[in-house]
């Protein structure tokens, strides 16, 4: 009898446990189901947002991504010759320029650092300022380095991003930001970070947009990818633009309003306007203009003539 009941109490050990396992297995399937739609959710959010739409066009790109911009239309020199592999950028140079035009250059330069990769490391650092440093020697963009920095900002397209996403409204952290300037200071000075090359173009690994599949990527600093044009456009011999100067003021630029369409009553006043004839006027109409006021004529060297009333011209007489 005792052994029967052992068998009994083994037989429900084991259907419990097998019950407990089926039931453990099952709840592992479920949270890695969750898990995998998880996953495919946010891989369909990331390809969402990195897909270009209308408003993208004319908005500041996502943050942590350089803007694009359309290829200069100018003419290919023949006999061009593409650089192979990865080509330092030649050493900035700003000989010539004004003492205003070092600091404002400073001013953005550093922003650009600290706003874009403050927590990088000095070399994400000096990455950075090696797009932008590129860029102001590419003819597809501005000439100065204030100027690429807040390139777009006057129509909310910034190429940087913090110039207009309200990131400018935050103070700096001093410790940063002079770190940033020691940066900025060594690329202007000439200091070149030759493992991007010549990339004119940046995004963090959070984002995938979708402007990086039509350029070559030259390398990755920190949490940044950095990429060139393909062809051309991306050699050594295109970055040809020397520093223009004149550096705008640092900042955002001013907002320049809509320009309307014209009407066809604005149209059709400039056609009227356009094909209007003058009436000629007969030369008897014209009349002399003269320079000066007309003066009177005077025809003898005696004084004019006495203003004063007869009856007070002896006045002045002395009594006797």
């Amino acid at each position: 009898m005792r052994r029967i009941w052992l068998a009994m109490v083994a037989t429900v050990l084991v259907i419990g446990a097998g019950i407990s396992a089926h039931a453990a297995l099952r709840g592992i399937s479920a949270r890695n189901a969750a898990r995998d739609r998880a996953m495919v959710a946010a891989d369909t959010r990331a390809v969402s947002n990195a897909m270009p739409s209308v408003d993208q066009e004319t908005a500041a790109p996502a943050a942590g991504v350089t803007g694009t911009i359309d290829l200069p239309d100018l003419p290919i020199p023949a006999g061009a010759v593409l650089d192979a592999g990865v080509v330092p950028a030649r050493p900035f140079s700003m000989a010539g320029a004004s003492a205003l035009d070092r600091d404002r250059a400073l001013q953005c330069l550093t922003a650009a650092i600290y706003y874009e990769a403050a927590s990088e490391s000095d070399a994400g650092q000096q990455a950075v300022a090696q797009v932008i440093l590129n860029r102001a020697r590419h003819p597809a963009f501005p000439g100065t380095v204030c100027g690429v920095v807040y390139q777009g900002s006057e129509h909310a397209g910034c190429q940087f991003s913090f110039a207009c996403d309200g990131a400018l409204a935050r103070m700096p952290a001093r410790a940063a930001w002079v770190r940033a300037a020691r940066a900025a200071g060594m690329a202007l000075a000439g200091y070149v970070y030759a493992p991007v090359g010549l990339a004119t173009h940046y995004h963090t690994y959070a984002v995938t947009p979708a402007w990086n599949r039509a350029l070559v990527m030259t390398d990755v600093v920190g949490a940044h990818f950095f990429h060139r044009w393909k062809g051309y456009w991306g050699t050594s011999a295109a970055f040809n633009q020397r520093y223009a100067g004149g550096e705008p003021v640092p900042g955002p630029h001013m907002t320049l309003p809509p320009v309307a369409p014209p009407t066809p009553q604005m149209i059709a006043a400039a056609g009227a306007a356009a094909v209007a004839v003058p009436v000629p006027v007969a030369l008897a109409e014209v009349k002399p203009v003269s320079a000066k006021p007309a003066v009177p004529v005077v025809t003898d060297m005696l004084p004019p003539e006495s203003q004063i009333l007869d009856r007070w011209k002896d006045s002045g007489k002395p009594l006797k």
